[in-house]
């Protein structure tokens, strides 16, 4: 086994990434596949678990490494379930990736549906990061297994995006809520850090920052790049890297309670 095996290498290691169909979520579970570890890719819809594993089964040597299920992971009970359907295809999962998120428009405040407010909130915080990770702090701590969870933060973690307040407010929190869990679950040895994505071209922020008609960059768009150092939006593929790094125990394991941003450098941007 090389050196670079033995630091990033995740044989043996089992990985659950909620969210695991969305276009973040498959990347990481392409990179956690690439790395050796067995995934489980857990989506709201049956559909979509079945495109993500189109996909998957394409990486050489897949066979018998990946599988997924349907799951909402804003019903305590239900990921309790998908928990044990996890460990029977596979065994204790060692990794977990809290992939579940996004956003529903974008009002002015006075204008706020409360109700959709509320969905955000509960999709990002409550699903893509509150449940999951109680349930998994929990087995984890009672088999005493040495867990890593890798959350999704955002550029909103550390800067409020205009027009988006349930989003805005569930990752400040997330980002709260990983320090806290860190903190806490530091004395059973389980690391809960997060990855900071920048502005990546997905299927929910696309019409947002490119105008459908021309190919042109919305002024949402043109701000967003005035604001990246890079000048451009990130390729998908370079969150892989990160997911890596802190799904590892010889190469994070003494990191915990962080948010990594790749970004471009959005969060440095000066005049």
């Amino acid at each position: 086994m090389g050196y670079l095996d033995e630091m990033f290498g995740l044989h043996g290691k089992t990985a659950v990434v909620s969210g695991g169909a969305g276009v973040i979520g498959t990347v990481m579970s392409e990179a956690l596949l690439k790395a050796g570890a067995n995934v489980m890719i857990w989506s709201r819809s049956q559909e979509s678990v079945d495109s993500a594993l189109e996909t998957m089964n394409q990486v050489p040597g897949s066979e018998g490494r990946v599988a997924g299920l349907r799951v909402d992971t804003g019903q305590e009970s239900e990921v309790d379930q998908a928990l044990q359907e996890t460990i029977s295809s596979f065994h204790s999962p060692d990794i977990l990736i809290n992939g579940v998120g996004g956003n529903i428009g974008k009002y002015p405040l006075i204008e706020q549906d409360m109700e959709l407010f509320e969905k955000v909130l509960h999709m990002n915080l409550v699903a893509g990061l509150m449940v999951p990770t109680k349930v998994f702090g929990k087995y984890w701590i009672e088999h005493k297994i040495k867990g890593s969870i890798i959350n999704l933060t955002s550029m909103a973690s550390y800067n409020p995006l205009s027009g988006v307040w349930a989003y805005d407010a569930a990752k400040s929190a997330t980002l709260n809520l990983t320090m806290a869990s860190a903190n806490e679950f530091a004395k059973h040895s389980i690391r809960v850090n997060a990855i900071a994505p920048g502005f990546f071209l997905g299927k929910q922020n696309r019409a947002l920052l490119v105008d459908q008609e021309t190919g042109e960059y919305t002024e949402r768009g043109k701000a967003v790049i005035a604001h990246t150092p890079y000048d451009r939006f990130g390729d998908v593929k370079e969150l892989a890297g990160a997911t890596v790094f802190l799904a590892s125990d010889s190469a994070a394991g003494f990191v915990t309670g962080v948010s990594i941003p790749v970004d471009g450098g959005y969060l440095i941007h000066n005049i």
